[in-house]
């Protein structure tokens, strides 16, 4: 049964250029019933996203800046949130934001039982990322929507650089994942893995490190065993791995 979901897009804090490739991702995970983008559309700087709402049916909220300095789209989207959750009609939220103000948001809609996904831009704050289920990156979404594109080899090869670098931090975290959920010779089904990655660090995700799926990212490290065993309940095989 699809899970439905609560989109809520903060207007002023997200660039426009990716939200098709943003929605497809939230497709992933839910239906996403409730799409509402929060925003001063008075300002110009909001043109942008005009033409790409009614392509992806997103409801666009008025918030006028009553003062200076301060963001009243976030008042609005956090009176929504709690709106949405208390009305029962939904069993997720995906808050679009790079503000570190909605960690407070995100931990009590967790409280009340909802799972949470955030996306935003990588410069995001550490709270914010830690106080969702899952975080995803806004860059990773660009990156793959330039490689779909007819764009030349070589400005693809370019693009390598936009990704990370496994580092001697990450691999700790998923040897030691590995060891988590291992049986008595050391062995783990990949799927448990990846779930208590996601659980440990919501912002784990292989595309980080321009792999598409954990699979060829943990074939790609050394201090890792591979294991495809045939499945006899469905046609694809269980991967397992094993810390060397």
């Amino acid at each position: 049964m699809d899970v439905n979901l609560a989109v809520l897009i903060d207007g002023d804090n997200i660039p426009s250029a990716y939200v098709k490739e943003m929605m497809e991702e939230i497709a992933k995970y839910g239906n996403p019933t409730i799409k509402r983008i929060y925003g001063d559309w008075t300002n110009p700087k909001l043109s942008k996203w005009k033409k790409l709402l009614l392509e992806n049916a997103i409801t666009p909220i008025q918030q006028y800046a009553y003062t200076t300095g301060k963001n009243a789209t976030d008042s609005a989207m956090i009176i929504d949130a709690m709106d949405i959750l208390y009305s029962n009609k939904v069993s997720g939220f995906c808050i679009v934001s790079s503000d570190s103000d909605f960690t407070r948001l995100a931990t009590r809609l967790r409280e009340a039982g909802m799972n949470v996904i955030g996306i935003g831009e990588r410069k995001t704050p550490n709270p914010f990322i830690v106080a969702c289920d899952r975080f995803i990156y806004i860059e990773i979404l660009k990156n793959q929507a330039e490689e779909s594109s007819s764009e030349s080899e070589d400005r693809r090869k370019s693009k390598k650089s936009d990704v990370d670098k496994i580092t001697a931090k990450e691999i700790k975290l998923i040897a030691a994942t590995i060891s988590d959920v291992a049986d008595d010779d050391g062995w783990a089904f990949l799927g448990d893995v990846g779930s208590l990655l996601q659980k440990k660090q919501p912002n784990f995700d292989s595309r980080n490190y321009g792999f598409q799926k954990l699979t060829p990212l943990i074939k790609s490290i050394k201090q890792f065993e591979v294991d495809q065993r045939e499945n006899v309940k469905g046609r694809f095989k269980l991967i397992y791995v094993r810390n060397k």
